[in-house]
């Protein structure tokens, strides 16, 4: 069943939505999306912030436990990220989840919506075009493509 926008939800309806996070200003204004639209009342939130695990180039001298040190601070700051995004839809009265996932965000997001079903991705854009979009890649434009699901991209107001 493709979600509309315009035309609401059915009411009944039970969606999963997951809402996909990051650091940046984009990432809350999906979030206030997810906040304000009229969903219907069974509807479950997981919030999701992907950790990609940090690499060391070529040459750089650096323990394992350097490492395994760096990949817990990623951990906890996306564990942060993903709380606080919660928090925003837990006070609205959401039935919401935060989780973290570890790995590139593109396929780590893709396969997750798949697991648990959701019926509806909401994310930010970060509005990258050219070669920054080249260079950086674009998780909203290959969660477009290959998502399971609807995805909703918002943009930040200007």
């Amino acid at each position: 069943q493709a979600w509309i926008p315009q035309a609401g939800v059915p009411e009944g309806t039970v969606m999963n939505v997951l809402v996909a996070v990051d650091e940046s200003p984009f990432s809350q204004a999906a979030l206030e999306f997810a906040k304000q639209f009229p969903w219907p009342t069974d509807t479950r939130f997981q919030v999701v912030s992907a950790c990609p695990p940090v690499w060391m180039g070529p040459g750089e001298a650096v323990s394992a436990d350097a490492i395994g040190e760096l990949n817990r601070q990623e951990q906890t700051l996306h564990q942060d990220i993903a709380d606080r995004g919660a928090l925003v839809l837990e006070q609205a009265e959401m039935n919401v989840k935060a989780v973290v996932l570890r790995g590139d965000p593109r396929p780590v997001l893709v396969d997750y919506a798949r697991s648990w079903k959701a019926d509806l991705i909401v994310m930010g854009s970060h509005g990258r075009s050219g070669v920054a979009k080249l260079m950086l890649g674009s998780v909203a434009s290959h969660l477009v493509s290959h998502a399971p699901c609807s995805v909703l991209v918002v943009r930040r107001p200007s």
